[in-house]
């Protein structure tokens, strides 16, 4: 299988993902922030979701481009996500929130890849595990 995920993995480039990433950000509902954020994630199975930021006045109920990214590809019966690119328009990289960092980390495999990148091109590379060390995941709800 990790043959295989590597193969597929080279099906999309990152400069791809990245590009995905931008064109899903150009849906963004963000009248509020005007933070616009575009998220694309490459999953096990080669395919590939893109999700943007969707606020609402109920800012509770604003959605962050990661989460819809992965909504829809688990929605859709994936399951394992290879890499994710995060991109918005600002000149630090920005990460993914605390709730995005969980729910990518559900659906990561053991080298899940996030990539954070702007439209000025600078782009920076991190492993899930280390933007979200010592995550919460099933392994705590066992009883011991």
């Amino acid at each position: 299988m990790e043959n295989e995920a590597e193969n597929i993995r080279l099906t999309v480039t990152d400069d791809e993902l990245i590009e995905m990433a931008r064109e899903a950000r150009l849906a963004a509902h963000a009248p509020y922030s005007n933070f616009e954020v575009g998220a694309a994630l490459l999953t096990s199975d080669g395919r590939v979701y893109t999700g943007c930021n969707i606020e609402n006045s109920t800012y509770s109920l604003t959605m962050c481009a990661e989460r819809v990214a992965v909504f829809k590809a688990v929605s859709e019966g994936a399951k394992k996500i290879l890499k994710i690119a995060v991109v918005a328009d600002h000149e630090k990289l920005t990460p993914p929130c605390g709730c995005c960092r969980q729910m990518i980390w559900e659906f990561s495999m053991e080298d899940t890849e996030v990539i954070l990148a702007n439209l000025r091109g600078d782009v920076q590379k991190f492993p899930i595990k280390e933007l979200f060390p010592r995550a919460f995941d099933s392994s705590w709800l066992q009883l011991s």
